[in-house]
């Protein structure tokens, strides 16, 4: 039995002694160290994979985002000239040159209705930096559907008028009587220096009466 075992330990110590055995165990070594980095190094791979994912799409996120809030201003240098040449339209189609022309066109609604003007006045509003206010105060008399004409007539005309104010005030034999009051709008180079202002429109500023009176 003694025997047996001083054998085996002559073995062992042999064996530790053999250049091969250092290698093996050398080699063992490396191998876990190979392997544990391998792993570690996966594991900061996959961290830092994800967390870059996680960044590509937080950047995808910012820019559609982005995309959405400039989207309103893209082709606004188009939309602005387009905007420009629409009010230079209107201003030469609906703005009437002259404080004439407005006269004139109402005079030829009213004949055309046919309905009876009295007491036509006048007026203008402040000064603006692109149009001024003119405001026409007048009663009308006629039959109900020629008042509907003549209004009907100022709302489509190609002259731009606005209906500010209407009040019945009186009703005999079938005729009507209206007091109308309406706006339409000036160039300021365009309005005569001598016609009156007035802070609201159709009404003398001292009087509180309609201004520039043609007559019944």
């Amino acid at each position: 039995m003694i025997s047996i075992s001083s054998s085996s330990a002559t073995v062992w110590r042999e064996r530790l002694r053999s250049p091969l055995t250092w290698h093996i165990a050398g080699f063992a070594v490396l191998l876990a160290l190979v392997t544990g980095l391998g792993i570690r190094f996966g594991l900061d791979w996959a961290a830092i994979s994800g967390s870059s994912n996680d960044a590509l799409r937080s950047q995808q996120i910012r820019l559609k985002a982005l995309d959405v809030e400039t989207a309103p201003l893209r082709g606004i240098d188009k939309r602005v000239e387009d905007s420009r040449a629409q009010i230079k339209e209107f201003y030469a189609k609906r703005v009437p040159p002259s404080y004439s022309q407005i006269a004139t066109r109402i005079g030829d609604l009213a004949v055309k209705a046919p309905v009876r003007l009295t007491r036509v006045g006048y007026s203008q509003g402040k000064p603006g930096s692109d149009l001024t206010e003119i405001s026409m105060d007048a009663g009308i008399t006629g039959d109900y559907p020629a008042l509907m004409r003549f209004i009907n007539g100022l709302e489509r005309d190609k002259t731009f008028f606005v209906i500010r104010h209407m009040t019945l005030t009186g009703q005999q034999g079938g005729q009507v009587s209206l007091r109308i009051t309406v706006s339409t709008w000036l160039r300021p180079a365009d309005v005569p220096t001598d016609m009156p202002q007035t802070g609201a429109p159709g009404s003398d500023s001292n009087s509180g009466q309609p201004a520039a009176k043609e007559g019944e």
